[in-house]
């Protein structure tokens, strides 16, 4: 029998070493309060590591609330509205004009978008119940991607159940711990949370600032293989947009992949709402990912991603986010594509919704009410500075029925603090105006 260096047999060894390791298991069974060496008895566990109401994130979350009734602040979130929402919208049966809703075209409740969904329901049922790779395949599902890559100018398309979850997947997916994604300082979060999916090596460059990206990217391209460039059409905090044409010209100088989230500017921007591209005349090709989501213009639910052909089918064969997730359901799918034909036979809702916009923004600069960077497109924010002050202006603004959310510390900075009014098509010029007059009223009472 052959023996080891140390002059036992490795049989032997074996059977020693299992020996051992069993009256170790015992004397553990026995004494199952005593630890491993180095690691604390489960008695000096502190709670807060097997008790959610003990978790750090819920304890300030705690903090603020009771701050806030402290200083005689109504929580303004999860406000049930008793039907549609769109210009104006019923809570507790009080009438409201409405600021809080990404119903920018008024499509959301359209007869024609209900019509389609209630039929689709009829036809489909209410879910496919599958991955649409097995067996969740639905011809509503490839009519609306098909009717997606067309208003884009590109190969195609491919639909997912979630907006979050559509950056979250594809980033995460396509890219890895070799790679680099650069992005706004202002990006979404979604995007954030694929790139920590990745493991990919993340790099932020200033707001809007192209000449920043470049200058990062020539310092840093050659480290990594992949490198991708993530910007928003319309950012949703602030209302403003890139010079797209000049982040093409970027990461075509630097051989990197540019995705662009139209989650806000697609039926938005454009002279017949084809998003951001259309705006500046950039051609579809020119981007490498069109993002976007089907519930703010499009008036249903899910996200999608439209490009070249080769990145969608990679997408829908291998993309985790889809491959494992129930197809969209049908109904959402019917009620985005007949929004998005409605956008394209009526144009004239997009020059309606970029009249109000404009006319909101000239309103509130004329009032001396910050504005931020928002250029007047859908979205406008009214800084406070102040968390406080953004409660008590929303409570004040809901008080005299004007519906509009404050966005507070953590989810932008405290001095950042703000108002965020979303104008939609079917908001009149009275409306807009006797806001404006309201917000500054409030304003200047706080």
């Amino acid at each position: 029998m052959r023996r080891s260096k140390g002059g036992l047999t490795g049989q032997l060894k074996e059977q020693l070493i299992k020996q051992a390791l069993e009256r170790r298991v015992r004397r553990a069974d026995k004494d199952n309060t005593a630890p491993a060496a180095g690691i604390a008895p489960a008695s000096e566990i502190p709670e807060c590591f097997y008790r959610f109401d003990q978790h750090p994130g819920y304890q300030q979350l705690r903090i603020i609330k009771e701050g806030a009734q402290r200083l005689g602040i109504p929580n303004p979130f999860f406000r049930a509205h008793e039907g549609t929402a769109g210009s104006t919208t019923r809570i507790a049966e009080r009438d409201y004009l409405n600021y809080s809703s990404y119903n920018y075209l008024g499509l959301s409740g359209h007869p024609m978008v209900n019509a389609a969904a209630k039929a689709a329901i009829d036809r489909y049922g209410t879910s496919v119940s599958a991955s649409r790779l097995v067996s969740g395949e639905r011809p509503i599902h490839r009519e609306l991607e098909q009717a997606l890559a067309e208003t884009h100018g590109v190969d195609d398309a491919v639909v997912f159940v979630s907006g979050h979850a559509t950056n979250v997947t594809t980033i995460g997916y396509l890219f890895g711990p070799k790679d680099l994604v650069v992005h706004d300082a202002l990006i979404h979060n979604s995007v954030l949370q694929g790139i920590k999916l990745a493991g990919a090596k993340r790099l932020p460059f200033p707001h809007n600032d192209w000449q920043a990206l470049d200058a990062l990217l020539a310092r840093e391209r050659r480290r990594y293989e992949r490198v991708l460039v993530v910007i928003e059409g319309i950012y949703s905090m602030d209302g403003d947009f890139p010079e797209l044409p000049r982040f093409v010209e970027v990461k075509r100088r630097h051989h990197a992949f540019l995705m662009v989230d139209e989650a806000h500017s697609f039926g938005v921007m454009g002279k017949t709402g084809m998003g951001i591209g259309e705006h500046f005349g950039v051609e579809g090709r020119d981007v490498d990912i069109w993002m976007g989501t089907l519930s703010k213009a499009l008036a249903s639910c899910g996200g999608y991603i439209a490009g070249e052909r080769a990145l969608v089918e990679h997408l829908k064969l291998a993309a985790p986010g889809f491959l494992y997730s129930v197809g969209m359901a049908p109904p959402l799918a019917a009620a985005a594509l007949a929004a998005l034909q409605l956008l394209l036979a009526e144009p004239q809702r997009v020059r309606t919704l970029q009249a109000r916009g404009a006319l909101f923004l000239e309103l509130a600069q004329a009032a001396g009410i910050d504005t931020a960077y928002s250029q007047g497109l859908a979205v406008i924010p009214a800084i406070t500075a102040s968390s406080i002050k953004a409660g008590r202006l929303s409570e004040a603004m809901f008080q005299r029925g004007i519906n509009v959310q404050p966005i507070l510390y953590p989810a932008v900075e405290e001095k950042a603090a703000r108002l965020r009014f979303f104008v939609s098509a079917t908001h009149s010029e009275e409306q807009i105006r006797s806001t404006v007059a309201a917000l500054a009223e409030e304003l200047d009472r706080l």
